[in-house]
């Protein structure tokens, strides 16, 4: 799945998928580092996607007057 086409929920899945499966160790170790790979991929898109609601909801707000 590209980046572009990925929604902060789908994001959140796959996290919690890897997550998962390692916590129920069904990961097996050559696996390991792709997932922490793609978990780490997917937790910086999270981050940014959060900032970036997060800078537009201030921005509407300051222009609403309300901030």
């Amino acid at each position: 799945m590209k980046k572009q086409e990925l929604t902060y929920e789908q994001a959140i899945e796959r996290l919690e998928k890897i997550a998962s499966s390692l916590e129920q160790q069904q990961t097996s170790l050559d696996d390991l580092i792709n997932n922490l790979q793609e978990a780490k991929k997917l937790l910086t898109f999270c981050k940014e996607k959060l900032k970036k609601t997060e800078m537009d909801v201030e921005n509407i707000l300051s222009e609403d007057g309300t901030r």
